[in-house]
């Protein structure tokens, strides 16, 4: 199970000597050796699942346009004038609150646009295009501590989840 928080001291996330006991296609696969580990009383906590080969996947999601631009910095720009403007009227006294929020929320559209109209211009349209990008790995490895990581192999090999190879320490990145 992962932290429910995401974070996680660095320490936790590194063994004192691992070996690679079985390289994964997916990460699903990776989590059911782990399972399957853990099924047969192995310490699981002596095993470390690695995301290797980083790709970055860009999918392009469509035309940047004065006016694409335009708008979209209005209508980020409202959001930001919708919150000054509610937080302004919890603190003002004689306000109109709605009229408080209506007009931060123009400040807000005319101030987004232009701040996104001045962004865009300075592309000068080298980047024409929306996109939105992730990082995946293309395989994962199980790491287990050396003093295990035999029975790990031989625990995953009798379940027909990896077939045998020789155990090596992990290739530092950059090799």
């Amino acid at each position: 199970m992962s932290s429910p928080a995401g974070r996680v001291p660095f320490a936790a996330l590194t063994l004192d000597y691992p070996m690679s006991v079985g390289v994964f296609g997916s990460y699903p696969e990776a989590q059911k050796a782990v399972d399957t580990l853990s099924d047969e009383q192995f310490p699981v906590e002596n095993c470390l699942i690695v995301g290797t080969e980083l790709r970055q996947l860009e999918r392009v999601t469509g035309r940047l346009s004065w006016g694409r631009v335009l708008l979209g910095g209005a209508l980020s720009g409202v959001w930001l004038g919708l919150f000054v403007g509610l937080i302004l009227s919890l603190f003002g006294s004689g306000v109109n609150p709605a009229g408080l929020v209506v007009s931060t929320m123009l400040y807000g559209a005319v101030f987004g646009a232009v701040w996104a109209a001045f962004g865009y211009a300075l592309t000068r349209g080298r980047r024409d295009f929306t996109s939105v990008s992730h990082v995946v790995p293309s395989r994962f490895e199980l790491l287990c501590e050396h003093k295990v990581a035999q029975r790990a192999r031989e625990i995953l090999t009798t379940a027909g989840l990896i077939t045998t190879a020789p155990m090596s320490p992990p290739v530092p990145p950059g090799s």
